[in-house]
């Protein structure tokens, strides 16, 4: 198992930077964003990911996946990000979101889903990578573990994947439901990444109502059963990639740190959850 950091929340950050900083924490490398905005931009990526590797190996550290927009085989970088993640040894790649909306039309956009799927697939197929979809809550079809299935089924799991966030599958179905979605998706698992929710009263003071916001908290405040998680992960025989999400800035987390302030709580996650991971059997 690798354990590694989402460069998305040390985006102020150079890609050395953001290595020196994830060493300092224990972390084996990045998950490095090759998206718009992202640490590496698509239009760049032939000659931008090449030399962000070199960097981050220079560090001892590695980037054993990165993270996409792609949604779709005709999107015009979409070949040349592979082509250049697979040159590099690069194999798992997340993709971007197929949005739900509005009711009522869930078939016809799982329908859409399935044909972006197939040129994905092949895509992936002839750089021989691996094209992930993140199980991510709300206004997503990857919402639901089932809808990813769907998505994924008789397709070849050595080039499509599940990318599992217990985290967002715990908003979705928090009793049992992100566990029957480890296991309807173990097949497909991919990479996992880490973070954790609480919920947050906010009461309408004109009707009365009080109404719950979902916020990032620190890994041992929130919702996520991470022992129960990776048991569940060991059974399934997966071994691979957790990336862990800080999530700590903005109105969506329970505090808005700076930057400085979510490093030390990443150590602190990290440092929790280290063991955990090991009590279930990896090797980290």
């Amino acid at each position: 198992m690798q354990l590694v950091m989402f460069s998305k929340h040390l985006g102020p950050l150079s890609v050395r930077q953001a290595g020196e900083t994830v060493r300092r924490l224990g972390f084996a490398g990045l998950d490095l964003t090759v998206r718009a905005g992202g640490h590496v931009l698509p239009e760049n990526v032939e000659a931008d990911l090449p030399a962000a590797l070199r960097e981050v190996r220079d560090l001892g550290l590695d980037i054993p996946m990165i993270t996409t927009g792609l949604v779709d085989a005709a999107e015009g970088r979409a070949e040349a990000i592979m082509a250049t993640a697979s040159q590099l040894g690069i194999r798992q790649l997340k993709l971007g979101y197929w949005p739900y909306r509005p009711f009522g039309k869930i078939h016809e956009q799982l329908d859409a889903a399935r044909r972006a799927m197939d040129g994905l697939e092949a895509l992936a197929r002839k750089h021989n990578v691996r094209a992930c979809i993140h199980s991510h809550s709300g206004n997503c079809l990857s919402a639901e573990a089932g809808n990813i299935y769907l998505i994924l089924k008789d397709r070849d799991p050595h080039h499509v994947g599940a990318y599992l966030d217990p985290g967002h599958m715990t908003l979705e179905g928090g009793y049992q439901g992100w566990m029957q979605g480890i296991d309807l998706l173990q097949h497909y698992i991919s990479m996992v990444a880490v973070k954790t929710f609480g919920h947050f009263p906010e009461k309408n003071e004109a009707t009365g109502e009080v109404a719950w916001k979902n916020r990032l908290v620190p890994l041992t405040e929130g919702i996520v059963r991470w022992r129960e998680v990776f048991s569940c992960l060991r059974q399934a025989g997966w071994d691979g990639v957790v990336t862990f999400h800080s999530e700590y800035q903005g109105s969506h987390s329970f505090r808005d740190l700076t930057l400085e302030e979510l490093v030390v709580q990443t150590g602190e996650d990290l440092a929790y959850l280290r063991p955990i991971v090991r009590d279930a059997g990896y090797a980290v």
